[in-house]
């Protein structure tokens, strides 16, 4: 066995932010319940094109990947996910996601206080690693360290086209400048810190590319990309536990038919692709896949798509997720909307209470500001 059989088992979370509020009623649809179809005159989902679950709800056809995850049991479906009086804003939404404070601004990301608890020392800047242009907030905490990869893997890297002895002058410059000077406060400190950080992180993340062979092509999408890139660090055996990426935008005031479509297409042909190449490689097991968005859709459709609402829908997937409907869609009727959206059921801490004790065997209560009731939908 490779000597990276400990490591390979460590419990690993990936998150798929669904960037700009995510339309709960056509991802998740109720598709037996008239007032659907009084309230999408414009945005509804055909019968014809609805992929039945059960009963009660199904997904859209161009969904499509997701129903084989569902069939095998690896789906959980979290219905109602929010907070009670949420705003509308995306940008003070998707803040309480990320910091677990609904109520004042928070500093610190919730996931990197995880990887603050599985690094305390720093022996490894690429604990966290998130694919895309910028850091999100669930992942800021001083002094810890986020490798964060704009593009894809392969040109990862501090100036990378620069190589040899050169390459090493260059680098050792650098580092000399990012070295906090006396007296220079905590602003300085932490650029010095992430500045070097980020250095260590290059020389071990470009490795991945190197060691990766895979028989299974992914889409050329963004998320896609994203996706394959993580699949290509997780499966290096680097010791990441924490991977983030993001894809945008869902907020679909206008031109949702074709547009929540063409958004859902490559975020399920992205994920199945990955997980299928986790599986290729028996690295699967060991990894969840969180999907979010910072809120639902209004009910009522504008006649061309939805406005910002409240209660949403996330999902969790992966080889030891237990499938299935946990919590209930908060009900369609007038009387119980609140100014026109669905009312929350499930506190959003409470999904990631579960991963915390479940998966991550972490205390919760300090990750997320409290303690919340845990829906089971991990073995």
């Amino acid at each position: 066995m490779p000597e990276t059989q400990t490591a390979q088992k460590d419990p690993v979370i990936v998150v798929l932010q669904l960037t700009g509020g995510n339309d709960y009623l056509n991802t998740v649809i109720p598709y037996n319940n008239p007032l659907y179809r009084d309230n999408r005159k414009a945005v509804g989902i055909p019968d014809n094109q609805i992929m039945h679950l059960d009963k009660d709800y199904g997904i859209p056809h161009y969904m499509a990947p997701l129903k084989q995850f569902w069939d095998d049991n690896k789906l959980a479906i979290l219905h109602g996910v929010g907070w009670k009086e949420s705003p509308r804003s995306h940008f003070r939404a998707m803040d309480i996601w990320h910091t677990c404070e609904p109520i004042k601004v928070g500093t610190e990301g919730w996931l990197g206080r995880v990887a603050r608890e599985f690094d305390p020392k720093k022996e490894n800047v690429v604990t966290t690693v998130s694919f895309g242009p910028s850091l999100p907030r669930s992942l800021a905490v001083p002094g810890v360290p986020v490798a964060c990869v704009a593009g894809p893997l392969e040109k990862y890297g501090f100036l990378p086209t620069i190589q040899g002895e050169q390459r090493k002058q260059v680098l050792e410059r650098f580092a000399a400048m990012y070295k906090p000077a006396i007296g220079t406060g905590p602003v300085m400190d932490y650029m010095a810190d992430t500045g070097i950080d980020s250095l260590k992180g290059e020389d071990i993340l470009k490795v991945a590319p190197q060691k990766y062979s895979s028989t299974v092509q992914y889409p050329n999408t963004p998320i896609a990309r994203k996706l394959k890139g993580i699949a290509q660090t997780h499966l290096a055996d680097l010791g990441s536990r924490i991977f983030y990426c993001d894809h945008s935008t869902f907020d679909t005031h206008a031109g949702q038919n074709p547009g929540h479509q063409n958004l859902w297409t490559a975020v399920t042909e992205g994920v199945d692709a990955f997980m299928k190449d986790l599986r290729e490689h028996d690295h699967a097991d060991n990894v969840i896949l969180l999907m979010f968005s910072e809120f639902g859709r209004r009910v009522r459709d504008n006649g061309s798509g939805t406005d910002h609402g409240a209660g949403g829908v996330a999902f969790v997937l992966g080889e030891k997720v237990k499938g299935g409907h946990y919590g209930e869609m908060p009900s369609l009727k007038p009387e119980h909307l609140v100014q026109g959206d669905l009312n929350p059921n499930m506190d959003f801490r409470s999904v990631y209470s579960t991963i915390l004790d479940k998966w991550l065997k972490l205390n919760p209560a300090p990750i997320v500001n409290g303690t919340f009731e845990q829906p089971a939908f991990l073995h």
